[in-house]
């Protein structure tokens, strides 16, 4: 019982040391700023001066402002618009991917490179494109559309460029998705008069319901936090049609210096992230799976 003992204890000594590079980089780069976050949030401080104790006046503060109230409706819209057409787009774009077409491997490189660019520098490219005198849209439609600084057609133009950049994403996922799934299944299906449509809805979708709780589960997460195209594309403008609450952040801790209320903004941020998340692991925790004997 002793060698048992000795045995598990240097097991687990062996597991804690490989997993404490790791462990290190988790409580310093996020549990240890959350902690700060949420203790700023109770404190008011512009950067300078001393940090001073206020307790929960921030957040009262922060929760009957009409503008903060304004950036979670424009972030809630922003997202509506995002994630169900990136979402649908990428799965088709996989779909046809997966098939083996002609050149379908260079395709699948290029259509990931938006992803991985840097996304302020993505904003500085489509800023030139929307622009309303000499953009290269407007000179192909021949009209002028002030896509960035008309208030209804602001966040759509914004939305569609965090589409045009993160689908590439969404394809990579759901094309590992569809290629997992086991060959002997379709195979099944075919041999049983399963068209593709049926194939589609009755085994594809269905297996990809752990990538697709995957997807939606960062792509919502992505879009509540989108700060880079939106500071260049319209830096949260016009008439705050933009001002998304990732931006109001950033704006109230560096433009209006007031490190308190943008911690509790952040706060709010990060509960409703968790609440959403928590709801769509609840709605996914069912999995589908196919006997192979």
């Amino acid at each position: 019982m002793s060698n048992r003992g000795s045995l598990r204890r240097r097991r687990a000594i062996t597991g804690y040391t490989l997993l404490a590079p790791s462990l290190f980089g988790v409580v310093c780069f996020l549990l240890l700023p959350v902690l700060v976050v949420l203790w700023l949030s109770f404190q008011s401080w512009d950067l300078i001066g001393p940090i001073t104790f206020v307790g929960l006046d921030n957040y009262q503060s922060v929760l009957s402002d009409g503008v903060f109230g304004n950036s979670l409706l424009v972030t809630l819209i922003f997202t509506l618009l995002v994630v169900p057409i990136q979402t649908l787009i990428g799965l088709a774009a996989a779909t046809v991917l997966t098939r083996g077409l002609p050149g379908s491997a260079w395709f699948r490189t290029i259509y990931v490179l938006p992803w991985i660019c840097a996304p302020l520098a993505l904003g500085v490219v489509w800023k030139w494109i929307l622009a309303p005198t000499d953009g290269a849209l407007n000179t192909l439609l021949g009209q002028r559309v002030e896509w960035l600084s008309d208030p209804a057609l602001a966040l759509p133009a914004v939305a569609a460029v965090v589409i045009w950049t993160n689908v590439g994403y969404v394809t990579l996922f759901f094309m590992a998705g569809l290629l997992n799934i086991p060959g002997q299944i379709l195979e099944a299906a075919r041999i049983d008069g399963a068209g593709a449509v049926k194939m589609f809805w009755h085994i594809k979708l269905p297996l990809l319901r752990p990538t697709m709780f995957f997807v939606l589960v960062t792509t919502v997460i992505s879009a509540f936090q989108v700060f880079d195209q939106v500071y260049a594309l319209t830096q949260g403008g016009p008439a705050r049609s933009t001002d998304v609450v990732a931006a109001r952040i950033y704006y109230e801790a560096f433009e209006a210096f007031d490190l308190g209320r943008a911690a509790v903004m952040a706060v709010v941020l990060l509960v409703i992230l968790v609440v959403i998340t928590l709801a769509q692991q609840l709605y996914f925790r069912r999995r589908v799976t196919y006997e192979m004997d």
